[in-house]
């Protein structure tokens, strides 16, 4: 007998309810992280790991990337697997991943990934020189002890030199967080809260804004924003979420890959400063014109797809 008790909910009371699943998740899979850690690791490491100051053992490393991968799966996958359920029943309905997509939208994505960045490293700089006024100094020293704690983190969770470490990182960085924060963001909140909204794209901001305010990365806000917006049009417009998931496993790739072969010397590290670089305003207004003319014949393609079905 289907389990009918949640579908019905109010827009507001939905949203709460997926807060209290995702922590749930959350808590319960932290829980069982500590217990297989702890014969894996040892208490002591767990100690170690804590304090974040070992990021130059390769031991800390393996134990936090195993935390990272556990936390993907139970903050991200999971809820909107099981919210899906309790909501609709029909899970891929539901998250929009029944519908397919054709090659040529997924070409122009890959395209739009691409074309998009400098214009995202250009905002991604605006937001780094962000100042707060005096009496809030407090505040940013703390964002920026919390950014340079992340970077600090990304940076060794990139750091490898064999092939396998290299697959590892596209599965951990590439692979879960298109697959979940998709699901999740786009999937069930930006659903939610364009319902309660009553306007798509309301329900698509908002839910970009809690994406890139979820990172705890305050001078990457705007970038990641940005980047949460262009998904939630992109599933807006092609009603399928594999499009986004698409974009996004894109985009982090291209990222881990390009850590790679600057690291193996086989690009050079202004590759990752394209746009944000001094004298690359350019840059970024020739990459805004390209994305809104990509934007547009992904936007043209399931139009003409929507007519030919009607």
């Amino acid at each position: 007998m289907a389990f009918t008790a949640f579908r019905g909910m109010k827009p507001f009371p939905q949203l709460m309810f997926t807060t209290f699943v995702v922590l749930v998740c959350f808590l319960v899979f932290m829980l069982l992280s500590m217990v297989v850690a702890v014969p894996l690791f040892g208490v002591e490491a767990l100690f170690r790991m804590s304090s974040l100051t070992q990021l130059s053992d390769p031991e800390t490393i393996r134990m936090l990337k195993f935390f990272q991968v556990i936390q993907s799966i139970g903050l991200f996958i999971i809820p909107p697997l099981v919210l899906a359920w309790l909501f609709h029943g029909k899970i891929a309905a539901y998250l929009s991943l029944n519908r397919p997509v054709t090659m040529v939208a997924a070409m122009l994505v890959v395209v739009l990934v691409f074309v998009v960045n400098p214009a995202i490293n250009f905002t991604g700089s605006l937001n780094a020189d962000m100042n707060f006024p005096e009496w809030l100094s407090g505040v940013e020293n703390w964002m920026r002890q919390s950014e340079d704690t992340a970077a600090r983190l990304t940076d060794a969770f990139l750091k490898t030199e064999t092939t396998t470490g290299l697959l590892f990182n596209l599965f951990m960085i590439a692979v879960l967080p298109a697959l979940g924060e998709e699901l999740l963001f786009r999937g069930v909140v930006q659903q939610v809260l364009t319902r309660w909204t009553r306007n798509a794209h309301a329900g698509i901001w908002l839910a970009a804004a809690l994406f890139s305010a979820l990172h705890m990365q305050f001078f990457g806000f705007l970038p990641r924003l940005l980047l949460g917006v262009l998904f939630g049009y992109l599933l807006l417009w092609s009603g399928s979420l594999w499009l986004p998931i698409l974009a996004h496993f894109v985009n982090n790739g291209a990222a881990v890959l390009g850590t790679w072969y600057i690291d193996q010397g086989k690009l050079d590290r202004s590759f990752e400063e394209i746009g944000a670089a001094p004298g690359n305003t350019w840059m970024a207004m020739v990459s805004i014109l390209l994305t809104v003319l990509v934007l547009w014949a992904i936007r043209k393609q399931y139009r003409e797809q929507r007519l030919t079905l009607q």
